[in-house]
């Protein structure tokens, strides 16, 4: 995730609490996530395409941080 924007994902999970907790919870759903694919967690379909939607919503986010911040410091 982010490969080629590592060096802004390192400050920004240092610096900024906000991201730090949007990259835990996008982590935890990616777990969650394919703990329901691979069948070890029982979830509904409606449920996994929540926690999907979750997921994608929270790396949309920290993408438009990570794009902010590129603006900011460029």
């Amino acid at each position: 995730m982010f490969e080629y924007d590592q060096d802004i994902v390192e400050v920004l999970l240092n610096d900024n609490a906000q991201f730090q907790a949007l990259y835990k919870e996008h982590n935890a759903l990616k777990t969650k996530v394919r703990d329901a694919e691979l069948g070890v967690l029982p979830l509904d379909a409606l449920s996994l395409g929540t926690m999907k939607k979750e997921k994608l919503l929270a790396k949309d986010r920290m993408a438009a941080m990570i794009e902010q911040y590129r603006r900011e410091h460029a």
